[in-house]
This record gives C-alpha cells, structure tokens and sequence, in this order.
C-alpha cells in the first residue's frame, strides 16, 4: 500500500459517504425543483393533463430517490466487484530470489513485499501460515519473496531487505526463510522496526557467520539486487505492497486467505487438465 493510502485509509469512508449524501441532497433538491413545476402545472390539468395531490407528488419522488440511489448502489457494486478481480500479468520472474517449497511445484507465488510494511506483516501474520500449510508443504505451490522496500519505509525497510540478501547468501534459500520469518516477527512496522543490532543478532541466532554477515549488511552487498527486484515489481504494475502473483494472477493488496485459495485451486485444476 501506498503511503498515501496508508494515511488516508481511514478517511475514506467518511469522505465516500459524505460525496454520496451530497450527490443524494443535489438530486433531491433537483426532484423537489423540478416536479414543484409538474406538480403546479398539472394541478390544473396543464402539462400532464391529470392533477396531483401534494401527497401524491411527495410519494412519486420518494421513489424517484429510491430507484435512483437502487441503481447508484448496483452500479458501485459491479464497479468493486471489476476492480477486485485479478487480472494477468505475463512473464512475472521468479529472478534468481530464494524459494520456498518445491521448485517443480505447478503453482507459483510471487510476493512483493516490504518489511516494514504492516499489511505485509498481517498477510505475513494471517495469511501465510494457511498457504504455506495447505500449499507449499503439500508440495502443490512453490513461494518467492521478491524487496519491494517503499521509500517512506526507510532506511529501515531496505536494510531488512539487505540483511535477508545476506542471510542468504551464507545458508541458502533455507537460511533466507529463517531470516526472513525474524524480521516480520520481530518489526513493529512502518519504519519504526529493526536497527543494525537486531539484524546482527537474528544472523547469529540462525547460525550465521556474525563477522562476514556484518561485512555484508555495513557495505549493502546486495543493495542492487533489491534495486532490481523493486524495478521488476514496478514493470509487472506493482504500486503498493503486498502484490502477489499466482501463477500470473495479481492480488493487489493483503486479501483474506479464501482469495488465494480459490485462485490456488483454480491453477491446480488446470495443471491437472
């Protein structure tokens, strides 16, 4: 997510309904307008021939409003509905980032993440103990986690990033994942998560090599490589974090697990095809 919808996040639905009330107030007003003229040329047989009743005039555009905020209502519901729909992206590389699961596996998931983000932290928290128990232990999904450090996140965010990089670099993909399950663990999110101590202590509690992981985080070893993935997240239409893809298929954002689930499935019945 951005940072300018992290702040506002919870301004939205009160600025939503405020946009509504004021749309419903200018039609209403308009409908009032409008049908005083009907209503005071009909009342006389005029335009319309048959005369109203002041009641009769009020229930008609009462039920004007009622039609009308009906299908304002249907139409933002298949607007939503459009826009949360995932869409396919072509050609999402796995690049040369660590893996999680079996190579083979006929699903593929991709995440874009930032570590210091907290929708990350709350997939990380919520969702991914589901996918990796169902999925990728099952054998059935292999996972990628690809640096999406966004700017206001730093200098934290990147030096996480750089810090698993390291991890791996001396224990493999295995040793990333270990890494990586410490940061979002550990950090409280938003910037305010894991200083340099932090990061030299998750190293040796893993089994690290304390002096040559430190070489590596203080001289950013692998700053480019998560220049690299960020460029490849911001090609493939990554704005926010979390973006995942499965098999393809952008999930814009930190979904409930049954979004991932059905879209799992999906591609496990047709590699079955």
């Amino acid at each position: 997510m951005t940072e300018e919808q992290e702040k506002k996040e919870p301004e939205k639905k009160m600025n939503r309904d405020n946009s509504i009330n004021i749309i419903l107030a200018i039609i209403l007003a308009a409908l009032i307008i409008g049908g005083s003229i009907v209503y005071s040329t009909s009342k006389g047989g005029g335009l319309f021939g048959k005369a109203e009743t002041e009641e009769e005039f009020d229930i008609k555009v009462a039920a004007s409003i009622e039609r009308y905020i009906a299908k304002q209502e249907e139409e933002m519901m298949k607007a939503q509905e459009e826009a949360s729909k995932p869409e396919k992206v072509e050609g999402v590389s796995a690049d040369d980032d660590a893996v999680m699961g079996d190579k083979n596996a006929p699903v593929t998931i991709i995440e874009f993440s930032d570590y210091e983000c907290p929708f990350c932290k709350r997939s990380f928290e919520q969702v991914f103990p589901e996918i990796k128990k169902n999925y990728i232990d099952t054998g059935k999904a292999r996972y990628i986690f690809r640096d999406m450090p966004l700017s206001f996140h730093d200098p934290l965010a990147t030096q996480e990033a750089i810090a698993a990089e390291c991890a791996k670099e001396q224990g493999g993909d295995e040793a990333y994942y270990k890494y990586h399950h410490l940061i979002f663990t550990n950090t409280k999110s938003n910037g305010n998560g894991l200083q340099k101590n932090d990061l030299y202590r998750f190293a040796t509690e893993i089994g690290l090599n304390a002096g040559e992981f430190k070489t590596c985080l203080d001289t950013e070893r692998f700053a480019e490589e998560v220049k690299k993935d960020m460029k490849d997240g911001q090609e493939y239409g990554v704005q926010g974090t979390p973006g995942f893809f499965i098999n393809g298929w952008f999930i814009k954002g930190a979904y409930p697990y049954e979004t991932f689930e059905e879209i799992i499935e999906q591609e496990l019945a047709a590699a079955t095809k």
